[in-house]
């Protein structure tokens, strides 16, 4: 971009996280290169202009951002309270559990049987990787060496 040119963003937390950092791209950034930002939604949106703002103009735009980026912790504080409260409630996010006990049970039974965790992993409808680190985290290291040579 050049003197004169103008960047359009939706928000002010697409180029920043915080106040802080949107300052520093404003002036380190922006400004110097005589680059307009123009915001479209939010609470300050427009067309923000490195030269010819007035201090009022200034003050209107650093109080904005403070806001979004206070906004933005809000909605992050009150998911993480969501998420504790879930979990108080038994309920627990991520992926589900791929290797259960009796999955687990029954690939070990296959491997001292002899058959490869390879097809092993295949007959259960399991990764290989997956089912190596759950047998793994689950057997003694002589027994592990045993399962990882079929």
């Amino acid at each position: 971009m050049k003197a004169g040119d103008t960047l359009v963003i939706t928000k002010p937390d697409r180029v920043a996280r915080s106040v802080k950092g949107l300052l520093v791209f404003l002036e380190d950034e922006l400004a110097p290169r005589g680059i307009n930002l123009h915001i479209l939604t939010g609470i300050c949106a427009g067309i923000h202009r490195p030269n010819g703002q007035t201090m009022s103009d200034k003050m209107l735009f650093l109080v904005a951002a403070m806001a979004a980026e206070m906004e933005r912790d809000l909605i992050s504080e009150r998911t993480n309270e969501g998420l504790d409260a879930a979990r108080a409630a038994g309920r627990v996010g991520g992926r589900p559990v791929m290797v259960t006990d009796d999955v687990l049970a029954a690939a070990r039974a296959r491997c001292e049987r002899g058959q490869s965790v390879t097809r092993i992993a295949l007959e259960l409808g399991v990764g290989r990787s997956t089912l190596y680190r759950a047998l793994e985290n689950d057997d003694p290291p002589a027994a592990m060496g045993a399962a990882r040579s079929h």
